[in-house]
C-alpha cells in the first residue's frame, strides 16, 4: 500500500498570485476561480488536521469495484450503487482508510480531493498518472490543487462556460447532471458576484504573457510532442515514460490524455514546467532518469530489391514556433537525434535564446 504519511504533508497555502496566474490559463480572472473553490471547498484546501479536504463517495467506490471486492464493500456498508443512500459523516478519512483496505486505487478514485474537489477518477484529466500521484501532490501544496482544477476544466471543455459565466453549463459539466438539485449553478453565480466586488490581486498584461509562455510545453525547443501527435516518436516517448514508472496505458503511438498525464506527472516529479508537452528538457530529463541515451526507434532492416528510398541523411526541419501544434516532428530518428544534438549544444543556450 502507498505511504500517504497520514495524508499530511507541507500543506503550503495558496499565494495571492496563484489565483490570477492560474486563471490566466483559461483566460479568466481570480473572481471566477474564487467562485469555484468557494463552492467546492469553502475556499480552503485543508481540514483542521492539515489534510486535503476530502469527501469519500460510496456510490463511486461501488462503480470502481467488481466481484468479491465489491461484495465485501457492500457487506460492510462502504459501497452502494446510488448516491444519497446514506448520509455522509463529518470526517470521511476513516471511511477512506477502510475502503483502501479493500482496494486502494478504487478508494482513492472514489474520493473528491482538495480545493477543487477533483474526483479521484479524474486523475488523468487533472494532469496526473494515477490517483496516488494526485493525492501525494495534494498533500504538500494548495497550488497543486488549483493546477489540477484548471487542468480538469480545460480537459472537460468547461473553459468556455466559465469564461461566459454560464454557471448552469459549468455546473452541469463540473458537478454532474444533478447540479440543479444542489443549486450549484446558483451558488457559483452568488460567489462570483461577491468576488467581483472585491479588489483583485494586481495582475498585468505582462504577467499574463509570462504565464502563457510558462504554460507552453515547448521546453525552449523548436520540436516538441504534444496532445494529438501520433506515430513512432510518440510510441518511443511512451516506452520511456513506462520504463520510468509514469505510464501504464497502451503503447499505441497516440499522444492522448493518458500520455499527457504521464508527461505532466514526470515533469512535476523533476521540477520542470508542468505543461504536458515533451520538448528538449523533458526528454533530456527523462533520459537522465533512465540513465540511458534517449530511446531511438530502430530503423527497419534493409530489404533486398526494395523500392528506392530517400537518402538516410535528412536535414532537420527549419525552426518553427514551438507554440504551434503543427510544428513538424519528422521521423522518430530525426526527433531524438535532434533532441540529442540540442542537448549537446546546451540547454542553457536554448533558454537564453527563448528568453
Amino acid at each position: 500500500m502507498t505511504d500517504f504519511r497520514g495524508f499530511k504533508g507541507a500543506a503550503k497555502p495558496l499565494d495571492d498570485i496563484d489565483l490570477p496566474k492560474l486563471g490566466a490559463r483559461v483566460s479568466v480572472g481570480e473572481d471566477e476561480i474564487h467562485a469555484v473553490i468557494d463552492v467546492e471547498a469553502s475556499g480552503g484546501a485543508w481540514d483542521r488536521q492539515g489534510r486535503p479536504k476530502m469527501l469519500f463517495e460510496p456510490h463511486v467506490f461501488y462503480r470502481n469495484l467488481s466481484g468479491a471486492a465489491r461484495d465485501k464493500a457492500v457487506a460492510v456498508g462502504m459501497a452502494y450503487p446510488k448516491w444519497g443512500t446514506k448520509p455522509y459523516p463529518a470526517d470521511s478519512y476513516p471511511r477512506l482508510l477502510q475502503a483502501m483496505a479493500i482496494d486502494e486505487t478504487a478508494a482513492l478514485k472514489a474520493a473528491s480531493w482538495g480545493l477543487g474537489q477533483i474526483l479521484g477518477e479524474n486523475f488523468a484529466m487533472a494532469g496526473f498518472a494515477s490517483p496516488q500521484a494526485m493525492v501525494l501532490a495534494f498533500l504538500d501544496d494548495a497550488e497543486a490543487h488549483l493546477e489540477a482544477m484548471v487542468a480538469f476544466i480545460i480537459a472537460a471543455g468547461l473553459d468556455d462556460d466559465i469564461r461566459r459565466h454560464d454557471w448552469s453549463g459549468f455546473a452541469r459539466g463540473y458537478n454532474g447532471p444533478g447540479y440543479a438539485k444542489n443549486r450549484y449553478h446558483l451558488k457559483l453565480a452568488t460567489a462570483f458576484a461577491k468576488w467581483s466586488k472585491i479588489k483583485d490581486t494586481p495582475w498585468s498584461a505582462a504577467d499574463a504573457v509570462t504565464a502563457a509562455n510558462d504554460n507552453a510545453a515547448i521546453d525552449a525547443s523548436p520540436v516538441a510532442l504534444s496532445r494529438g501527435d501520433k506515430g513512432d516518436a510518440v510510441k518511443a516517448l511512451q516506452v520511456q515514460l513506462r520504463d520510468a514508472g509514469f505510464y501504464t496505458s497502451r503503447l499505441d503511438g497516440d499522444f492522448g490524455a493518458a500520455t499527457e498525464a504521464a508527461v505532466r506527472a514526470f515533469q512535476k516529479s523533476r521540477g520542470l514546467t508542468v505543461d504536458g508537452w515533451a520538448g528538449i528538457k523533458t526528454v533530456a530529463a527523462l533520459s537522465a532518469a533512465l540513465q540511458t541515451a534517449p530511446v531511438v526507434v530502430a530503423a527497419p532492416a534493409p530489404v533486398i530489391a526494395a523500392e528506392p528510398s530517400m537518402p538516410v541523411t535528412v536535414q532537420p526541419p527549419p525552426p518553427t514556433t514551438a507554440m504551434s501544434p503543427d510544428a513538424p516532428i519528422g521521423t522518430p530518428q530525426q526527433y531524438f537525434t535532434l533532441i540529442q544534438a540540442m542537448a549537446a549544444a546546451g540547454i542553457a543556450a536554448l533558454e537564453k535564446k527563448a528568453a
